[in-house]
C-alpha cells in the first residue's frame, strides 16, 4: 500500500453547506477500515466544527483553525500551534467596524471586502499577521501557521510521511497542504485556480467528489493514476544530449553492479542525496561499512558494537530520520541471522506506515545469494519496489530477485559483462550495450522491458564528491597538458593558468587583443569541456563566444560570472 491516510478539508470540500451526507460518512468509515488515517484540516474555529460536525470522531487528528490548533478526537486533547491574536488588533478592528468578526484560540477571521481595512489595521500596529483567503473568507494567522503546517504536526503523531497522504481541497488556504500531499486531489467544484495545480479532479462536486476518491484509494490505492504523477521524479543523471534520466521514488526495484572498486558506493550515496533533498525516508544495511560518513543518515553500529535491531526501528519511527545500519561488528557467521530479523523488522515497519521508503542493501550476493533455500529463502518479500540491491556479481544473487527487477544500473569497466551475466541467469538473450569500458561518473541503464534497450549516462556525483571536485578546478594544480595558456595572436605570451581561480585573475589582466583572440576562436570553451570536463559550462561559454560583436569587457564579465555561479559560489 502507498497511500495510508487522506487529509480533507471540510467546507465546500467534504461539507456542502456546512454538512455532511451519510453516504460521504459511509464512504470515509469504509476508508478507515481500510486500514488508513483520516486527517481533518479546516479553517473553521473548533468548538464550532465540533457543534456542527458531531462525527468528528472518526477523524485520527484534526487541524482547526488553517493549520493554528490541533486536535485529537479520541482524547479531546487540543494542541495550539500559533500565538493567540494580540487584544488591541480585535480591538482595533472592532473599532473599525470590520463586522462580523469571528475569534478563536489563534485565528481572527472576517469576510470580503473588509480585507482592505484588516490590511490597514495589521500596519498600523506594526504586527506580523498574514492574509489567507477562502472564498469569501479572509482569515488572520500568525506569519508562518497555514494548513501545511498543521498538517505537518498532524502527520508526525501519526508517524506518517506527507509521501504517503493524500490530500482533497477546494479554495485558495488548501493550496499549501495539497502541496505537500504525495497526491493532490480537487473536487469538481473546486476554484479553477486550484484545479490548475493538483493531480486529479474528482467528476463529482462537494462530498461526493470525496466518496469517488476513497473509493478509487479502496480500490486499486490509486494505481491508475501512477503513470502521469512525475512531480516527485528523482534524478540520476544526464544523457550526452543533455536528456535528464530520472526515475519515479516509488513502484521500482534497482540493481546497481560494477567491479570492485568502481564507485558502487559513491554512486548510491549520490542517488539518496536527492531521495533524501524530496524527504523520502531511507534505510542502508551496510556489511563493509562504505557509509559511514553519510550526512543525511544516523549510522547505527561500529566495527565495535553491533547494532540493535529494536533501536533501528525506534530511530526509524521518526518519518524524518534516515539510517545506517553498520554491520561491521557483527561477525561473518551471525551476519545471516542479523540481516533475517532486521529486513524482516524493516518490512513491517514499511507495512505499517509505508516507511522507509527505501531500503538499500549493500553486497547483496552475500545477503540475499544464489544459494539461498526455503526456508531462508521466505525473508525475500515478494513485492521488491522501493529496494536498491547492490553487488559485484549480479549473477550471485538470488533469482527471485533478478526476475523482479524494473532497472539495472551499471558502473565500472565492463558494463557488458554484468548484463549479460543478468540475462543468462534468467535465460534472456542480452542486449546490445552501447560501449565496450566505462570511465568514473558514467553509467549503463537497461529498463526491464522487452522494447527497452540500455544506454549511456553521467551520474551526478554527490554533494562531498562534487566538493573535491570544486576545490580541484578552482584553487588545484592542473598538470601542463591541463592547464590553460594565454599566447595571443602572435604567440608573444605564455601565460598559464592551473585553475579557474587563476584564468580568472590573468584574464582580467591581459590586453583585449589576446583575450579576444582566444574567444573567437573557441578556445575558452573548449578548455572548459576537454580539460576541466564540464560540459554544462562550456556549453554555456561557448553560447558567449558567440556572440556578435561582444566587447572584450562584456565577454569577460559573462564568462567570469559563469564559473564563479558554479565553481566558487556554495558547493
Amino acid at each position: 500500500m502507498r497511500y495510508y491516510a487522506l487529509a480533507c478539508d471540510y467546507d465546500e470540500t467534504l461539507a456542502s453547506k456546512g454538512q455532511v451526507d451519510e453516504k460521504t460518512l459511509a464512504a470515509l468509515e469504509r476508508l478507515k477500515n481500510s486500514g488508513r488515517k483520516l486527517v481533518l484540516i479546516t479553517g473553521r474555529i473548533l468548538e464550532e466544527l465540533i457543534h456542527i460536525f458531531p462525527q468528528i470522531s472518526m477523524f485520527d487528528r484534526v487541524v482547526a483553525e488553517n493549520g493554528a490548533l490541533l486536535y485529537r478526537p479520541t482524547t479531546r486533547e487540543e494542541r495550539l500551534l500559533g500565538e493567540t491574536p494580540p487584544e488591541e488588533f480585535i480591538q482595533e478592528l472592532r473599532k473599525r467596524g470590520v463586522d462580523p468578526l469571528f475569534i478563536g484560540q489563534s485565528i481572527v477571521s472576517t469576510l470580503r471586502p473588509h480585507e482592505t481595512t484588516v490590511l490597514e489595521v495589521i500596519r498600523d500596529l506594526g504586527l506580523e499577521i498574514q492574509l489567507i483567503f477562502n472564498r469569501d473568507a479572509v482569515m488572520m494567522l500568525p506569519s508562518g501557521i497555514n494548513k501545511a503546517t498543521g498538517l505537518s504536526v498532524a502527520l508526525y503523531e501519526l508517524g506518517l510521511s506527507s509521501h504517503n497522504v493524500v490530500g482533497i481541497g477546494d479554495a485558495e488556504n488548501d493550496h499549501s497542504f495539497l502541496n505537500v500531499c504525495e497526491f493532490s486531489v480537487a473536487v469538481a467544484n473546486a476554484l479553477p485556480k486550484l484545479k490548475e495545480h493538483v493531480d486529479f479532479v474528482t467528476y463529482s462536486d462537494h462530498g461526493e467528489g470525496v466518496t469517488e476518491l476513497v473509493n478509487k484509494l479502496i480500490i486499486n490505492d490509486l494505481d491508475e493514476f501512477e503513470p502521469q504523477l512525475d512531480r516527485h521524479v528523482i534524478l540520476l543523471g544526464k544523457r550526452k544530449d543533455g536528456q535528464e534520466v530520472r526515475i519515479k521514488p516509488y513502484g521500482l526495484s534497482i540493481l546497481l553492479s560494477g567491479t570492485s572498486g568502481s564507485g558502487k558506493s559513491t554512486f548510491a550515496t549520490g542517488f539518496l542525496e536527492r531521495v533524501a533533498e524530496h524527504g523520502y525516508q531511507f534505510c542502508i544495511i551496510d556489511p563493509e561499512g562504505d557509509y559511514l560518513t553519510y550526512d543525511n543518515a544516523v549510522v547505527m553500529g561500529n566495527s565495535k558494537q553491533a547494532p540493535s535491531v529494536d533501536e533501528v526501528i525506534k530511530l526509524l519511527d521518526k518519518p524524518e530520520q534516515n539510517c545506517v545500519v553498520n554491520m561491521l561488528g557483527i561477525t561473518l557467521a551471525d551476519r545471516p541471522a542479523f540481516f533475517e530479523v532486521l529486513l524482516s523488522a524493516l518490512l513491517e515497519l514499511r507495512s505499517r506506515t509505508g516507511r522507509p521508503h527505501w531500503i538499500i542493501i549493500d553486497e547483496t550476493h552475500h545477503m540475499l545469494p544464489s544459494s539461498l533455500t526455503p526456508p531462508e529463502s521466505l525473508i525475500i518479500p515478494k513485492d521488491l519496489s522501493g529496494m536498491l540491491f547492490i553487488t559485484v556479481h549480479p549473477d550471485h544473487l538470488a533469482r527471485v530477485i533478478l526476475s523482479e527487477i524494473s532497472i539495472i544500473i551499471v558502473i565500472g569497466e565492463f558494463p557488458g559483462q554484468a548484463i549479460r551475466a543478468f540475462s543468462e541467469i534468467l535465460g534472456q538473450t542480452p542486449p546490445s550495450v552501447p560501449v565496450s569500458r566505462l570511465k568514473p561518473g558514467e553509467a549503463i541503464a537497461w529498463w526491464r522491458k522487452p522494447e527497452a534497450s540500455p544506454f549511456w549516462f553521467r551520474s551526478i556525483p554527490p554533494r562531498s564528491e562534487r566538493r573535491r571536485h570544486l576545490l580541484k578546478y578552482a584553487e588545484g594544480k592542473l598538470g601542463t597538458d591541463k592547464s590553460f595558456y594565454f599566447r595571443g595572436p602572435e604567440k608573444k605570451l605564455n601565460l598559464r593558468a592551473h585553475n579557474l581561480i587563476l584564468f580568472m585573475h590573468l584574464a582580467d589582466g591581459i590586453d583585449d587583443d589576446t583575450w579576444m583572440f582566444h574567444l573567437q576562436r573557441g578556445d575558452y570553451s573548449r578548455w572548459l569541456h576537454e580539460a576541466i570536463k564540464d560540459d554544462d559550462l562550456a556549453y554555456e561559454v561557448r553560447c558567449i563566444e558567440q556572440i556578435k560583436d561582444i566587447s572584450p569587457d562584456k565577454s569577460r564579465s559573462l564568462i567570469r560570472e559563469k564559473i564563479e555561479k558554479r565553481y566558487t559560489g556554495p558547493a
